[in-house]
């Protein structure tokens, strides 16, 4: 009665607990949404009040524990946001919405599933004996590399293109019973069932067929499995199972492979070991058979499986060999035919003849932690897929299913139709997880690939119909935003992927949407058209909230939107919108809680005009005029002098503004635009100017010859950190798979799991949405003990170039991005909100990630601006690249209609929007591309090799006069030896006398002939005077300084002889000194005296 009791009173305060905890979140709730409803309603409330996600998840999660799931939390906290006056019911925190949608409708559709079988790939392997059937797959993760043993003795080494690599067939009277890898000695072993063999796979000609055979073994050999030692050099231990039950471990050197001396020159094909000289140690561990056998490192120990009842499964270390202490052991009805581990979830997953899968926790064999049922026939293999928790199994049956092993759960069944049940049986299974591949070996060898690899791979990525025109991202609810040239709006789930709504023809049917923008808190955006209408919208429900109508007197396209950039409005309940528009026109467009649409309170004046041909700088005039809502910019009007109001403009040359971007800090309010001629104008409201920053020289030129946009700019942006953000060290600025600021060296991108920022910014609920900065540099912000720096611009040229500036008109730094093809046009710029990285994307598809951490400190060191990484995303134009800083990712948006993710570490694929799957945005080591990119990513590791490097030239040689004559040919034919028989005897003086060209650096002087007898044509052709050359006639014989040296020579050391003899000691020498060769007559034509 006391239990009882007990159990009742536990029970009870348990339910009351979990009623307390109920009263508490229905008080968060409340408070949330009245804090919604006051957003809604213009209300300001305090950061430190505001209740975001964060927030909201962390409070979720101290009610009702670790275990509530982030998906169902975000879902429940969505529809608190879209409509705060809905009813809500706690279930809803736990994932139990109630709805109509069977969850398992699309459970089961094709692209769903887990492998696609209709992409099935066969490989039949040539040479093979007749009726020969694969007995054993062993994948090398580290080579990549497939070996494939037969039952009949080939073995076969398949490289990652599934091409043979080697082969060989051994001689053996018993079949194949298994192989494995040896790692240290890099060699294959495999067993028959009376002998082991060892092959060199890499020896090279005739050894190529040469192996070891270790005989004679006590019982038959049933399989094996190789123990990896890395801290052990040139040894390996084998493990051994046969069928009288024993357990062996061999253990092999490199010594006992060298090649022994043969008396006979024919060399044997095969060489036998006895086995009795190698280290060995056995002992029976079961009844029965051993059908399997594998070591697990994670486990630091080896299992083993029978068909035995009782020890059907034995798991424990090596030393057990060697002593008869007991062992783990595992009993199952039936026997085990084969086991696997799954290292994530801590489990082993047996199968045998009963047609059950077992779940047992490797300290635990007295029973099961779980099962699977549903094979109908005896299961034969069983392998794991540790990256997406699958265990996938294989009855004698021909019959796949694949299980999560989290859930228990069976997610895909499928079958190998071709063939009867005894026909083509399966002999063994593996999963590669290098090419997310299902291998299987029977009489040929079949691979079943993912679904995610061939959507990944195959699938041309479409998320929507048209190009894309618009992508935003939205901070505050880890949402994207996506709009095309078709005018539908439409929103993603970043984690997921999945598209929460879509809005048709927001602006009416046929009308183009060209921009959008996000304002601060991420609950509204605005969209513009090319017509000039401006819409706001709300962004959780995409309801429409206020509109600016088309103008009567508009002429179509002049008042199209460019650029839309949400405003800080200093009144409550008013909406504050800078747009720019076709015509250059820069104007705010004001909207308030009362009125049902937009107007437009102020328009900046165009100074282009007085730019152009004036001076470089003109004056405003500001009037802060009586306004029923206060704006962030005054009232301007431009003061300028008679002489350059009275120019007029050229209409042949195009001034119109391209791009524009705002910064409004403590101490800045200005405005910056680029032109499609390129010049940069920006205006300064604190000093009222507005000044040239820079003009590219002939940029007011006509040639019809030049492209009219060549120095066009297609983006601009300020560069500042705000005070808010603390400077961190240059090795946490960056990720650890690129070239840090620090002192570090490149290092590989692969497999890096590091952030780009180690630690995220908080308090910062800035969107970082498509051209839009930081709203942080776009209001006053809070006073800071950090002294703030002025901006920099950053602009984006046609020509391909990154430019930055000052804001006196100082180039800073002037790159051309390292890509495979470069002077690629520069469409998109985007950097993070403490500006650490610099994200381009160019016309070709290529998206270009800059360090620029190091770089915004004064005193602004060009060195310290890196490109790291280069990769492409598209085969199309991009449109827009974001940055997503706490995830890692950076976000393309393409003319193809497609928007990609993708690790900003690496530059790995993870995935589109639209796709069937779901977003996996973990760093991952295997590595895929989309279907139409073939190029892999490339990390700068120095970048002066790829973009500062000076391009030199090669010139052919010329004959250098100087040279040859301090050249002395005595000294080159003492040097030689003496010539052979019928050997000519040359004289290379001439060949070392060449020498690149001197280029002159002042130019030829050149002059009209007015030649009128020479003809139109060769009259008017200029004449160029050059020094003439000396004349050749005196260029002398080789080897006629030797000869009048060697004379010289010999008239100093034979003065005492007579005179009589000097003839003939010429005769002498120049028979046997002088080459009988004139090189001069050879290579320069003979010049008449």
């Amino acid at each position: 009665m006391d239990t009882r009791d007990e159990k009742r009173l536990s029970l009870a305060l348990q339910i009351e607990n979990f009623k307390a905890t109920l009263v508490d979140f229905d008080k968060l709730v409340e408070r949330t949404t009245a804090q919604k409803k006051d957003e809604r309603a213009g209300l300001f409330i305090p950061k430190e009040d505001a209740i975001d996600y964060d927030k909201f998840y962390a409070t979720v999660q101290q009610l009702f524990g670790p275990e509530v799931k982030n998906q169902d939390v975000k879902g429940f906290y969505r529809k608190l946001c879209n409509n705060p006056d809905a009813s809500f019911d706690w279930c809803e925190i736990f994932g139990y919405f109630s709805s109509e949608d069977d969850s398992l409708a699309s459970h089961m559709d094709e692209e769903n599933l887990v492998f696609l079988v209709s992409r099935k790939q066969r490989v039949v392997i040539s040479g093979s004996r007749r009726r020969d059937v694969i007995k054993c797959l062993v994948k090398v993760p580290q080579l990549d590399l497939l070996i494939t043993a037969s039952q009949k003795g080939l073995i076969t080494v398949f490289n990652s293109q599934m091409r043979v690599q080697t082969s060989t067939n051994v001689t053996d009277t018993s079949w194949i019973t298994g192989c494995d890898y040896l790692t240290q000695l890099k060699r294959i072993v495999a067993t028959t069932e009376r002998t082991i063999i060892v092959w060199d796979y890499k020896a090279q000609g005739n050894s190529q067929e040469h192996y070891f055979v270790i005989k004679p073994m006590d019982h038959c050999l049933l399989c094996v499995c190789v123990v990896p030692l890395p801290d052990q050099l040139c040894r390996d231990d084998i493990l051994l199972g046969d069928d009288g039950g024993f357990v062996s471990k061999f253990t092999v050197n490199s010594d006992d492979f060298g090649l022994k001396q043969t008396k006979t020159k024919k060399k044997l094909q095969t060489q036998v070991l006895d086995s009795k000289n190698f280290k060995s140690v056995k002992r029976k561990l079961h009844n029965d058979w051993v059908m399997k056998i594998r070591y697990i490192p994670a486990l630091h120990c080896f299992g083993s499986c029978s068909l035995d009842s009782i020890h059907s499964l034995v798991l424990e270390s090596l030393k057990r060999l060697e002593d008869n202490l007991p062992v783990r052991e595992f009993s199952m009805p039936r026997g085990a035919n084969t086991f696997c581990y799954c290292i994530k979830a801590n489990v082993i997953v047996t199968g045998g003849d009963d047609k059950v899968l077992r779940l047992w926790h490797p300290n635990i064999s007295t029973k099961p932690v779980g099962k699977l049922v549903g094979h109908m026939f005896s299961i034969i293999e069983i392998v794991s897929n540790e990256k997406e928790q699958h265990v996938i199994s294989l009855s004698s049956a021909k019959v796949f299913r694949v299980w999560d092993i989290q859930t228990l759960s069976v997610l895909q069944v499928f079958h190998d139709s071709q063939g009867g049940p005894g026909d083509m049986q399966i002999y063994s299974m593996i999963y590669d997880a290098n090419h997310g591949m299902l291998i299987t070996g029977s009489s040929v060898i079949d691979m079943y690939p993912l679904t995610r690899m061939i959507q990944d791979t195959k699938q041309i990525p479409h998320s929507h119909e048209r190009e894309i025109n618009v992508m935003l991202y939205n901070r505050y609810f880890h949402q994207v935003l996506t709009i095309c040239s078709e005018s539908v709006i439409k929103v993603w789930e970043l984690e997921t992927g999945l598209q929460i709504y879509q809005i048709l023809d927001p602006h009416g049917f046929n009308i183009e949407l060209t921009c959008a923008d996000i304002d601060e808190s991420g609950y509204l955006f605005t969209t513009g058209a090319y017509n000039g209408t401006v819409k706001i919208w709300d962004f959780g429900s995409g309801q429409e909230m206020k509109m600016l109508p088309e103008g009567k007197d508009w002429v179509e396209e002049e008042h199209g939107l460019l650029r839309l950039f949400f405003l800080k409005a200093q009144v409550k309940h008013q909406y504050l919108i800078l747009a720019l528009e076709r015509n250059g026109t820069i104007k705010i467009i004001q909207g308030k809680e009362d009125d049902l649409f937009l107007v437009v309170i102020w328009e900046l004046p165009d100074a282009m005009p007085y730019l152009q041909y004036g001076s470089h700088i003109v004056h405003m005039k500001t009037s802060m005029r009586e306004r029923a809502m206060a704006i962030p910019f005054p009232d301007v009007e431009l003061i300028v002098q008679k002489s350059s109001a009275q120019q007029t403009d050229n209409p042949a040359i195009n001034v119109e503004v391209n791009c524009i971007d705002v910064f409004q800090t403590e101490g800045y309010n200005l405005i910056v635009s680029g032109t499609i001629n390129g010049m940069i104008i920006l205006w300064n409201f604190i000093t009222a100017t507005v000044k040239e920053i820079y003009r590219p020289e002939d940029c007011f030129s006509t040639d019809p010859e030049l492209d009219p946009k060549r120095f066009r700019i297609n983006d601009i942006v300020f560069l500042s950190r705000p005070p808010d953000c603390a400077r961190r060290t240059s090795q946490d600025s960056i990720c650890s798979s690129t070239q840090c600021d620090s002192s570090k060296g490149p290092q590989s991108s692969k497999g890096s799991k590091q952030s780009i920022h180690d630690t995220e910014v908080k308090g910062e609920q800035t969107d970082m949405v498509g051209e839009q900065q930081p709203a942080s540099r776009k209001q006053p912000t809070l006073t800071s003990s950090v002294e703030a720096q002025p901006p920099i611009l950053v602009t984006a040229h046609e020509d391909g170039h990154l430019r930055l500036w000052t804001l006196e008109g100082k180039l800073l730094k002037d790159i051309l991005p390292f890509t495979k093809h470069s002077a690629i046009s520069l469409t998109s710029l985007y950097t993070d909100p403490c500006c650490r990285i610099l994200l381009a994307g160019n016309v070709e598809g290529h998206v270009i990630l800059c360090s620029i951490s190091s770089f915004l400190d004064p005193p602004h060191d060009e060195k310290k601006f890196k490109q790291l990484l280069s990769w492409r995303a598209h085969s199309l134009e991009i449109i827009q690249v974001i940055y997503v800083e706490d995830k890692q990712l950076v976000l393309t948006a393409s003319i193809d209609g497609s928007v990609r993710v993708w690790q900003s570490s690496s530059g790995h694929y993870c995935g589109y929007f639209g796709q069937r799957r779901m977003f996996d945005l973990t760093q991952t080591s295997d590595f895929i591309l989309p279907c139409d990119v073939s190029e892999h990513p490339i990390e700068i590791k120095e970048e002066s090799k790829f973009t500062e490097k000076t391009q030199s030239y090669e010139y052919p040689l010329i004959f250098d006069r100087e040279r040859w004559k301090k050249m002395s040919s005595m000294s080159l034919l003492f040097k030689r030896a003496p010539p052979k028989p019928f050997e000519v005897q040359h004289d290379f003086k001439f060949f070392k006398s060449l020498s690149s060209p001197k280029i002159h650096r002042q130019a030829l002087e050149g002059f009209k002939t007015e030649n009128r007898e020479a003809g139109i044509v060769f009259g008017s052709l200029p004449i160029y005077r050059v020094p003439s050359p000396t004349s050749l006639r005196f260029l002398p014989l080789i080897g006629s300084e030797a000869q009048r040296d060697s004379i010289d020579g010999f008239h100093g050391k034979k003065k005492g002889t007579h005179v009589q003899h000097d003839k003939s000691r010429r005769k002498s020498l120049k028979r046997n000194l002088v080459p009988q060769i004139n090189l001069a007559s050879s290579f320069f034509p003979t010049m008449p005296r």
